[in-house]
């Protein structure tokens, strides 16, 4: 009997639990590699500044390994040592 009820008060606990589960939609632009507005991850800073000039600003590299950002006016660039990990838009 008492096991019965355990049993009653688990089923009724996730059947509960299984109505209030919800779930947001999240829409994202584009991943810069595939709209050629930004750098593409794996360029080097080389290629960055010659295909969209010289950034508006320089962050000095931190941390190990170092990370460097340089900032365009639309988006970030963030590089390990010379290469593109990341480029952002500007929001």
């Amino acid at each position: 009997m008492r096991s019965s009820r355990w049993i009653l008060s688990a089923i009724a606990a996730v059947s509960v639990l299984g109505s209030v589960a919800q779930a947001d939609e999240l829409k994202m632009a584009p991943a810069p590699e595939s709209s050629g507005q930004q750098p593409a991850r794996g360029m080097s800073m080389e290629k960055v500044e010659a295909a969209f000039g010289a950034p508006a600003n320089r962050v000095a590299a931190v941390g190990n390994p170092p990370i460097t950002r340089w900032e365009y006016p639309g988006f970030v660039v963030f590089f390990e040592n010379n290469i593109v990990l990341h480029s952002v838009v500007k929001l």
